[in-house]
């Protein structure tokens, strides 16, 4: 297995739908591509900003297929193939490693609740097995406020131990830094990546691998300039449109801001169970995002 390519500002690119529930493969292919050209060097597709667990797995198959046929750079691509039924997410997993994806990004199975970490041990070994022809490397994703299931540091070593370089990193959306560095600290090479732009600048120490962020969406340009540049002003700005979407719903609020910025009202569109972010909420976002540009520019 080749080692894995992705570092730096990853985006937590969301997933177009279409008024009749489908994914819309055009529109999310358009905001890829442009991200990748505006400073992000990766992205992270389906995850829980592309509301993946919202879609069926002939959906999510056929979103990944998509970016395949459209030519983009998969390595530089991370797609999110968990899912609480182990059968699809080995069936997801194998379709990304077939496709060629740089790495799958799979939550722990999240129905049952208080689950013993063999089992969980168990999840992974399926996935890795059934992969073994096809070995992509295999991100674990750590979002307890989510999923309810947390992927414990002594079971990542675990994990680690047992499996080596497939268990090549995490991604952390639990916004408590001390966890995420006791995980980083696992290996030299082992990639942690946190859900918030704000940790770029100790990801250029190396303590981190780079950042998974759902904001690198609205503000990529600034993320590359404080990952490659250490550009702290610009950092700061980066923060400041992330805090926006404090206390508002994360998914709905981006989605609503990417309409915005690309003028495309269809991208403010979500699956149920999420609703559309309100009026109000996108009136303010709007405003502070657009203020706080001009501000960076001036």
């Amino acid at each position: 297995m080749q080692p894995p390519s992705l570092r730096g500002v990853i985006a937590a690119i969301p997933t177009a739908a279409d008024a009749q529930g489908e994914p819309d493969v055009a529109r999310s292919i358009s905001l890829a591509k442009y991200l990748l050209d505006v400073g992000c060097d990766g992205l992270n597709v389906l995850g829980t900003t592309g509301e993946a667990t919202s879609f069926s797995l002939a959906q999510r198959q056929r979103v990944m297929t998509a970016y395949k046929d459209a030519g983009l750079a998969l390595e530089r691509l991370m797609v999110g193939t968990g899912a609480a039924s182990l059968a699809d997410a080995i069936a997801l997993t194998r379709h990304a490693a077939g496709l060629g994806f740089g790495g799958a990004l799979v939550l722990p199975p999240f129905y049952y609740k208080n689950v013993p970490d063999d089992g969980l041990q168990a999840y992974v070994a399926a996935i890795v097995e059934a992969t073994h022809d096809r070995p992509i490397p295999i991100y674990l994703y750590h979002f307890p406020g989510m999923s309810a299931v947390p992927w414990h540091v002594p079971l990542l070593r675990r994990l680690r131990e047992t499996h080596g370089r497939r268990i090549a990193g995490l991604k952390d959306s639990s916004g408590d830094m001390p966890y995420a560095r006791e995980a980083a600290a696992i290996a030299p090479d082992f990639d942690v990546f946190p859900s918030t732009e704000a940790a770029l600048l100790e990801a250029r120490d190396g303590t981190f691998a780079g950042c998974i962020s759902a904001t690198a969406n609205v503000n990529a340009d600034l993320c590359a300039r404080a990952w490659r540049l250490g550009d702290r002003g610009a950092l700061e700005t980066a923060v400041a449109i992330r805090k926006l979407f404090d206390g508002k719903p994360l998914v709905a609020g981006v989605k609503a801001l990417v309409a915005h910025i690309h003028d495309d009202p269809a991208w403010a569109r979500v699956m149920p169970p999420l609703a559309a972010f309100s009026p109000a909420d996108r009136a303010a976002v709007v405003a502070g995002h657009d203020n706080l540009l001009a501000r960076q520019v001036a």
